[in-house]
């Protein structure tokens, strides 16, 4: 009798197929987003066939779709055979504290799939695609197509968000005596700052579109006392005299000439005593997996811009007359770069 023939490890290789197949997950969590299944799921199990009901959606598919989702822990399949939430699932829920389903509805929208199928592209010649695709840069590209920018915009606002409360612990900002939130948006950042600061008085400083929101939010929070809006970009005169200004994710859209013009546009305005913070995503310049990386690739893809290293950051602050003093991690991905004027 013949021996059998020894069998390869082929764990290596079914590793990979798991990352591979990372976007069929990506777009199983986007469907499940875009049906409401975590709310469905909300107020306890439920067999597929009664979510399928609530969702508007056919029974067996549902079924595969809840299994499949189960073997990613978004999803419990019980003995019952009904369907529960976990932690990691209840984030999809649209009214989650921390809720990532905008960034699942965005991460399978199609036009965002048509962007990454360039990425090779991208990878050649260093340069943003999406001009090229487009033919118009990715803000002109957003303006005129609203509808997908309201999903783009609502999946970056998931992963802004979260980030809040994270920042806000992670930093005294009561020293301050006025906060300048330098594209704030609808100003939830500068909210929770001001809401910590109680001495201190802030001006949200963004386009009248992306702060239509912010008197509302800034009531809510109950400092709209406090804060004032004023309207304008990044490369526009900044409000002057502050001891304190704020750059959340603005950096990292642009090349280095856009953002010495940014700095030093702080740099013109910073009271002599001030801090300019900045929070990004700073790169360990490693090889360990960071949801920097990811969006660097995107900002690469998209922008033509990248993430960067704190001793990148600190280079650049130096060229437009600012010295770096500290770099305070927190319990998110993000890190808060403390400069001051030189």
């Amino acid at each position: 009798m013949s021996a059998l023939p020894a069998v390869r490890d082929q764990s290596a290789a079914y590793s990979l197929l798991d990352l591979i197949q990372g976007s069929v997950i990506t777009q199983a969590i986007s469907v499940a987003a875009r049906l409401g299944i975590a709310d469905v799921l909300a107020d306890g199990p439920l067999p597929a066939d009664e979510v399928a009901k609530r969702v508007g959606a056919d029974p067996d598919a549902t079924y595969r779709l809840l299994r499949t989702l189960s073997g990613f822990s978004v999803f419990e399949a019980g003995p019952d055979g009904r369907f529960a939430l976990t932690p990691t699932g209840d984030a999809l829920r649209e009214d989650a504290p921390d809720s990532m389903r905008g960034m699942a509805v965005l991460m399978g929208h199609p036009l965002l799939w048509e962007d990454w199928g360039h990425l090779l592209a991208s990878v050649r010649t260093g340069e943003a695609n999406l001009p090229k695709l487009r033919g118009m840069g990715a803000y002109d590209f957003l303006g005129a197509n609203p509808e997908y920018a309201a999903v783009f915009f609502q999946g970056m606002g998931s992963i802004s968000a979260s980030e809040t409360d994270p920042v806000l612990a992670a930093y005294d900002f009561s020293r301050f005596r006025t906060v300048v939130d330098v594209t704030g948006g609808r100003g939830g950042l500068l909210a929770g700052i001001l809401a910590q600061a109680p001495d201190a008085r802030g001006v949200l400083f963004d386009t009248e579109i992306a702060t239509a929101d912010a008197p509302a939010v800034f009531e809510g929070a109950g400092v709209a006392d406090r804060a004032t809006v004023e309207n304008g970009t990044c490369f526009d005169p900044l409000p002057a005299g502050a001891d304190a200004y704020v750059l959340k994710h603005v950096l990292h859209d642009f090349p280095e000439p856009q953002c010495l013009a940014v700095l030093k546009n702080v740099r013109d305005a910073i009271a002599p005593d001030g801090r300019l913070l900045l929070i990004e995503y700073v790169l360990e310049g490693n090889n360990e997996r960071h949801i920097g990386n990811i969006i660097d690739l995107w900002l690469l893809l998209l922008l033509g811009a990248k993430e960067r290293t704190l001793p990148e950051y600190t280079e650049l602050f130096a060229k437009a007359g600012l010295k770096v003093t500290r770099a305070v991690p927190t319990a998110c991905p993000v890190s808060i770069v403390e400069a001051v004027p030189v």
